[in-house]
């Protein structure tokens, strides 16, 4: 990823560009944090960790629009699919960017109040993810299956989570969302994702605004979208014997 982010740093240089674009995590701490206060605007859409960690609070040329996950509204899904669910299990892998999402879930938990989490379990590999999956299905009535994307194999090697996700509809009974739309491609019953669409206009509308109206990034709050897109897998609820109505 190092060499990665000192590829983008030179095309930068070597563009010249009159704004950058960048997307998610990964390319804030590795790109973006060094050109912050430079003359060079960027503008960011999908950050879900608090901009202050990136120093982005208070910078001259930075703006941007955050990813906050739709829990309440997720779990609600579930429960129209499957009325009677109400211990909800969680697991995660062990990357960074799962602590301020366990946050916010937790703070989310007052807007369900007849609801409970069961288990937040944080696992490294993917024998101990296939072990907790096979736990959970006599302890809780769904599963939030967030982080499946850094689970090691027995030779250390990541697995893809395409295939974390074969084998969960494979082994699993149990409702299950997650926050993003290729998890219900891939076969998770449903999720209320964040919209890309609405990420990438609300950017979009702050780079027109810098480039065109010749406005300051630092104009701009940090603040997220707050429109999501319900999404269910008929295959996924057929398999589990879930009957969807219209509504």
């Amino acid at each position: 990823i190092e060499q990665k982010a000192a590829d983008a740093r030179a095309l930068i240089a070597s563009w010249k560009p009159d704004l950058v674009y960048t997307t998610d995590d990964d390319v804030q701490e590795h790109v973006v944090r060094h050109y912050l206060d430079s003359p060079l605007p960027f503008v960011f859409s999908g950050v879900n960790k608090d901009p202050a960690e990136y120093g982005f609070v208070g910078s001259r040329n930075v703006a941007g629009v955050l990813e906050r996950e739709h829990f309440v509204e997720s779990v609600n899904l579930v429960r129209k699919i499957a009325p009677g669910a109400r211990r909800i299990a969680l697991i995660f892998d062990d990357a960074k960017m799962w602590d301020p999402v366990r946050a916010r879930i937790t703070q989310a938990m007052s807007r369900l109040p007849d609801m409970r989490i069961v288990a937040a379990d944080t696992v490294r590999t993917y024998a101990e993810y296939q072990q907790k999956l096979r736990q959970y299905q006599g302890s809780a009535d769904m599963i939030g299956t967030l982080g499946i994307f850094n689970l090691k194999d027995e030779q250390g090697r990541n697995v893809p989570y395409q295939e974390v996700q074969k084998w969960t509809v494979e082994n699993s009974r149990l409702p299950d969302f997650a926050f993003w739309i290729d998890r219900v491609h891939y076969g998770t019953l449903c999720a209320v994702t964040v919209s890309e669409r609405e990420q990438g206009r609300a950017a979009g509308r702050i780079a027109r605004g810098i480039l065109t109206q010749g406005k300051s990034p630092s104009s701009y709050p940090m603040e997220a979208t707050s429109k999501g897109l319900p999404v269910v897998s008929l295959a996924r609820a057929r398999t589990l014997g879930l009957r969807l109505d219209a509504d």
